[in-house]
């Protein structure tokens, strides 16, 4: 599969989550058991289309995994457990949180992923990113310096990817924000100029370049 996606994606970097190039994004995670989350996420349907995204999904985190995850993965900090699903192939923004984030892959997916500090501002390139393959049933760490968006599939029947994130992330801002980029609680996001829906409803164009759309 990834040999496949470099050949259909020259104009992106592309790796696997197990290459070196990961390695200042985030971290596979291999002394997790995630397997009653993904048996619970399979049970969910997808969207009919585009994709779908709840911060918290009371199913996961009633499993005995999600406390693993709070205790284990986010020492002992109160945490999240939501769902990111449907279908998505088009780059279309990024954003990044204070607080790493955990994706477990209920399908193969490709990961978008930039660095926070290439931002300058307000501004930046798509070809500051890269691209990441993850094989279905892996756990990743993905760091809080880590640029990301909605995940892209790999095949025709759409996407899945659980999400752990601190609690409360992404939920609705209460009161006005401080910055233009804050978009939802613990949740800084940047439009790429080419989505012209998001940016028609608040979100500041800051990505140029190429509007990558992964092909499989």
């Amino acid at each position: 599969m990834l040999e496949t996606l470099k050949k259909l994606n020259p104009e992106i970097d592309f790796y696997s989550v197990d290459d070196a190039e990961f390695a200042t994004f985030g971290r596979v995670v291999k002394d997790y058991d995630a397997s009653s989350i993904i048996e619970a996420a399979k049970k969910i349907a997808k969207p009919e289309n585009g994709s779908s995204y709840v911060p918290s999904e009371p199913t996961f985190e009633a499993l005995e995994a999600a406390k693993v995850m709070q205790d284990k993965l986010y020492g002992q900090v109160a945490c999240q457990v939501g769902y990111c699903w449907g279908y998505n192939t088009v780059m279309n923004a990024t954003e990044w949180h204070t607080g790493s984030e955990i994706n477990i892959a209920i399908t193969d997916i490709v990961l978008i992923l930039g660095h926070v500090w290439d931002i300058k501002d307000g501004k930046i390139d798509s070809s500051m990113f890269k691209a990441f393959y993850v094989p279905a049933g892996y756990t990743l760490e993905v760091y809080a310096t880590s640029l990301h968006f909605c995940p892209c599939q790999t095949a025709d029947d759409g996407f899945g990817c659980v999400v752990g994130l601190p609690k409360d992330t992404n939920t609705a801002l209460v009161d006005s924000k401080e910055s233009k980029l804050l978009w939802a609680k613990n949740k800084w996001l940047l439009a790429h100029t080419k989505n012209e829906g998001l940016v028609a409803r608040g979100a500041v164009a800051g990505i140029t370049g190429e509007n990558f759309e992964i092909k499989y």
